[in-house]
């Protein structure tokens, strides 16, 4: 019970530290740098995609082997799109404030943000069931992956028409779900090294998919130079040397 209760709380600390972190931009800045937050969504997806392909994968084979990886990556993958496709038919958001498009666009990626939040809870207990040092991996690269996700989030609601303290605490709150998904991963994966295996995989393919299908996308919608690409790149090499020196 009590190692239950570390690993969440190591869940909803790293979860709420990273985008916390992120959401303090809302003090400071006033309008929307679209090129800058393009830049750091690309390198969060390459930092994201470095630490699924080099370790999380591997794991997944290492403990479920090639069946219970692949099944766990397809159920993290038709998670995703559940949750995408919910959030498409609801209308999350409805205001009259000036720049309510920034508004909703921020409270949109709020939500969508709590909601990936929970698979990257499940990798960091399941990870932690694995070994310590994988668990500390995951937690690490998410807490950095969330500082950009919790910028795009703040300062598209405060540019939107919210306050800083507004803006900041709705941030915050979106990372408590991971310590959710942390409980969850550890009470599964402790079950055995094949529930181990995937949980590790699910994680995988919900994360994937978050970097494929949604960070990548919102950058290029954002901005199109060179940049926000080759910060992916360093993205990548930052999260292979994370993985290769843990």
């Amino acid at each position: 019970m009590g190692d239950l209760i570390k690993v969440t709380l190591i869940g909803l600390i790293s979860g709420m530290a990273g985008t916390s972190i992120g959401g303090l931009m809302a003090f400071f800045v006033k309008r929307v740098n679209r090129r800058f937050i393009s830049t750091i969504l690309e390198f969060s997806a390459g930092l994201m995609t470095s630490v699924v392909c080099f370790k999380l994968i591997p794991e997944a084979f290492k403990y479920g082997g090639i069946k219970f990886t692949f099944f766990g990556v397809f159920l993290g993958v038709t998670a995703i799109l559940l949750v995408e496709e919910i959030m498409g038919r609801a209308e999350f958001v409805k205001t009259k404030k000036q720049n309510s498009g920034l508004l909703r666009a921020g409270m949109v990626m709020a939500i969508g943000i709590a909601l990936h939040n929970f698979p990257e809870g499940f990798a960091v207990g399941s990870g932690f069931e694995a070994s310590v040092s994988l668990g500390m991996v995951i937690t690490a690269v998410i807490i950095i992956h969330d500082i950009p996700e919790g910028i795009a989030m703040a300062v598209p609601m405060k540019a939107g028409g919210f306050t800083s303290k507004k803006a900041f605490a709705l941030t915050a709150l979106s990372g408590v779900p991971m310590g959710f998904g942390a409980l969850l991963g550890a009470i599964v994966g402790g079950i055995s090294e094949k529930f181990i295996g995937a949980c590790l995989s699910f994680a995988a393919g919900a994360m994937l998919y978050v970097v494929y299908g949604e960070l990548m996308v919102e950058s290029k919608k954002l901005y199109l130079g060179r940049l926000p690409s080759l910060s992916n790149v360093f993205g990548i090499v930052c999260g292979i040397i994370v993985t290769t020196i843990s």
